[in-house]
């Protein structure tokens, strides 16, 4: 983990120059309203919401330091994703409201295709197989894979894991590197973060290999180490409905408000810095 502070650095300045190159360079009204985004260019009768002056948002929890259980939240959530979306919706004069949502029905478009929610924020990376089912923001965090093992484990890199048993999670684009890069190992697919977890705690796998700052999180509440980083060259994007370029706009004009402001670094340090809840780690995705 002695690379994370560089990471970060670059991490963080590779997300302001995507958001630069991709966002539009009209801000928005920050401050929250409930009349549907009127001021921010943003008319709430073209976004096509699922219900009527609020944001409804899918998101596969728990996914910690992006999404999590909070019942002491407003929305009953916490994380970087949420954060963000939090900002979105203030920013569009919406309420928001959370659906803690499948993974695999988020990334392959089916929950957003079928009206559950208007966007899903969960880690997702934008990829041309999902773009062609669902529409993406401009992105919003560059990212890293992981691999992470038992302290006491004799792997030592990717290619020590033939003849392992290895965790990823489903659908993602761990998963789609593991199988790429982790030659001869047994790959076991589970739904979620939480069950990854599990298994590793029970020994049930020899090593998980997905998201960076969510192996960091699993690494600081068990006897775990990331022994390797992959820089994959991913950016997440917040999801949305195959055509509704109106919300799509919208939302891209309030990640770029977020960026201008100074709000989108205040949250990056607020869950990636060495004081937040992911220790500096850098970037992830899914």
């Amino acid at each position: 983990m002695n690379k994370r502070s560089l990471y970060a650095v670059a991490a963080t300045a590779g997300l302001v120059l995507s958001l630069a190159a991709c966002g539009s360079d009209d801000g928005g009204d920050t401050g929250g309203d409930d009349t549907g985004g009127e001021g921010n260019g943003a008319d709430a009768a073209s976004l096509d919401l699922v219900t009527e002056g609020t944001l409804t948002v899918c998101s596969d929890v728990p996914y910690p330091p992006f999404e999590d259980f909070d019942e002491s939240a407003p929305s009953g959530f916490v994380g970087f994703d949420i954060d963000i979306v939090s900002s979105v919706a203030d920013g569009l004069g919406l309420d928001l409201v959370v659906k803690d949502s499948s993974f695999d029905g988020l990334q392959s478009g089916l929950s957003l295709n079928a009206g559950e929610c208007d966007l899903a924020a969960s880690a997702m990376t934008i990829t041309e197989d999902r773009a062609q089912n669902i529409d993406f923001s401009d992105g919003y965090y560059d990212s890293l894979q992981s691999l992470l093992v038992p302290t006491d484990s004799d792997i030592a890199s990717i290619g020590d894991l033939a003849g392992t048993r290895v965790a990823v999670q489903q659908g993602t684009t761990g998963e789609a590197y593991a199988q790429e890069n982790a030659e001869g190992a047994e790959l076991v697919a589970f739904p979620s973060n939480a069950e990854i977890y599990q298994a590793l705690l029970a020994g049930q796998v020899d090593a998980a290999l997905q998201d960076l700052p969510v192996n960091v999180d699993n690494a600081k509440r068990g006897d775990f180490t990331i022994v390797e980083e992959y820089d994959t060259d991913e950016t997440y994007g917040l999801a949305i409905k195959k055509g509704n370029t109106a919300l799509v706009d919208a939302v891209n004009e309030q990640l770029t408000e977020l960026r201008d402001s100074g709000e989108y670094d205040e949250l990056y340090a607020k869950y990636f810095s060495e004081d937040g809840s992911a220790d500096d780690a850098e970037s992830t995705s899914r």
